[in-house]
């Protein structure tokens, strides 16, 4: 009776999933050899961490990020203990490792470990909340023109399967000027009486745009609906909790503006939002296993409830502790305050050239890091190539009209804004 014996029968006590506490672990974890040692409050060790080419300007870390050197250490060392011995090292990591990766993600979202559950992506977590809330036929989902393939499809197939509604509305007439007033007063005029759940995205892969949650969900205190959010290009990169936004669910992926490792995710739920949800996949929580095998320990909270179980890239999820943890150790409000810095130099440099059309507002209040820009006279996908020519790593994004688009993260520095713009005026 194995799978940490079947995740040990003292876990159907309720010992699985339930810490809330661990040892005390450094701020970030010592840098593996090759990297010097982390300064948090220096820029320069910061982007160190990080090995990433110096001959590149890497504008576009935030679709895949390149891991700093302590996760890239952790990884390696669970990679290692996993190669030699697979089921011992499992067998006698596994909980431990766990809940050491819940106690860093409830300390960094604010949150309790009962409302997390941990993914492989935004896109898994996106279509697992969308596929188990609660809804009946005829109840209506709220969602945006501006939302990415993995909302608008979540929602789609579950519409296919049980009769649910879904609606788009438009949130802004032009990115560039948008404004909180006319973002909330199109979404909150749109809600109706069948609206049970409006589903948005933080921050606009398609324009850079932020949408301003906290006044959205305070807008729609008191109509009755589930306000659920993609984060993943907010989560990492702003300095906001789950709490501070008012949502009742929030939905990222670890490998983008965290700088996790790759392959992980999460979901956030309040209190009523996992009331309104079904899991859909068994988890592997000792307190389900448990009752399974018919022993009294408990029902697994929603969070542990919701992740989905099953072998997954261990090394990989025991890694996401120590991304928190450098995070942490750098803080939060400093990373969010030099995305900023970096983006707005960006953005302030990219409206000065020729015919370039940035579409990306300019205030910090309705944008983060992403900065997109329209290039009237040249193929989008041809000035992704022209720049990466010149050293200069930029993405189109996948919507229609596609547009260039530049990131800005703490492995960039004043040289990389400098060059993005050098090279961004050879497409004008």
């Amino acid at each position: 009776m194995r799978r940490r014996s079947l995740l040990g029968v003292a876990a159907a006590a309720g010992l699985v999933g339930a810490a809330t506490a661990c040892e005390d672990e450094p701020a970030a974890a010592p840098a593996p050899a090759g990297a010097p040692p982390l300064i948090p409050t220096d820029w320069a060790s910061v982007r160190a961490q990080f090995a990433i080419s110096r001959e590149i300007a890497h504008l576009s870390t935030y679709v895949f990020a390149s891991h700093p050197a302590p996760v890239r250490e952790s990884i390696e060392r669970h990679r290692t203990g996993l190669d030699a011995d697979a089921i011992s090292y499992l067998h006698e990591n596994e909980v431990r490792l766990d809940e050491r990766v819940a106690v860093a993600a409830a300390d960094y979202l604010d949150a309790r470990l009962d409302d997390i559950a941990f993914t492989d992506s935004t896109t898994m977590g996106l279509g697992l909340l969308y596929s188990g809330l609660r809804l009946a036929p005829g109840d209506e989902v709220l969602t945006t023109e501006h939302d990415f393939y993995a909302t608008h499809e979540s929602l789609r197939l579950r519409a296919e399967r049980d009769g649910v509604t879904v609606r788009r509305v438009r949130l802004y007439a032009d990115p560039a000027t948008a404004s909180t007033d006319e973002i909330v007063g199109s979404l909150t005029r749109a809600v109706t009486g069948r609206t049970k759940v409006v589903a948005l995205t933080w921050v606009h892969s398609s324009t850079g745009v932020k949408l301003p949650i906290r006044a959205i969900a305070d807008a729609l205190r008191g109509r009755g609906v589930l306000l659920c959010v993609d984060g993943v290009h907010g989560f990492g990169a702003e300095d906001a909790s789950p709490g501070d936004l008012g949502c009742d669910f929030l939905v990222s992926g670890c490998h983008k503006w965290l700088l996790g490792p790759r392959g992980t995710g999460l979901v956030w739920g309040s209190a009523s939002g996992w009331a309104s949800f079904a899991p859909l996949i068994p988890p592997f929580d000792g307190r389900s296993i448990g009752a399974w095998l018919g022993f009294d320990g408990g029902t697994a909270p929603p969070g542990p409830a919701a992740t989905p179980g099953g072998y997954h890239s261990f090394e990989h999820r025991w890694a996401l502790a120590e991304a928190f943890e450098f995070h942490k150790a750098i803080g939060r409000e400093r990373v969010a305050a030099r995305t900023h810095e970096l983006a707005t130099a960006l953005k302030d440099g990219l409206s000065g050239i020729g015919k370039l059309k940035l579409t990306t507002p300019k205030s910090p209040d309705l944008s983060a890091g992403l900065v997109c820009c329209q290039v009237p006279d040249v193929n989008v996908e041809e000035a992704v190539a022209r720049l990466r020519g010149l050293k200069v790593v930029a993405t189109s994004t996948p919507y229609r009209p596609s547009l260039l688009r530049f990131g800005t993260t703490i492995a960039n520095n004043e040289a990389d804004v400098e060059a993005a713009l050098k090279t961004a005026r050879t497409l004008a």
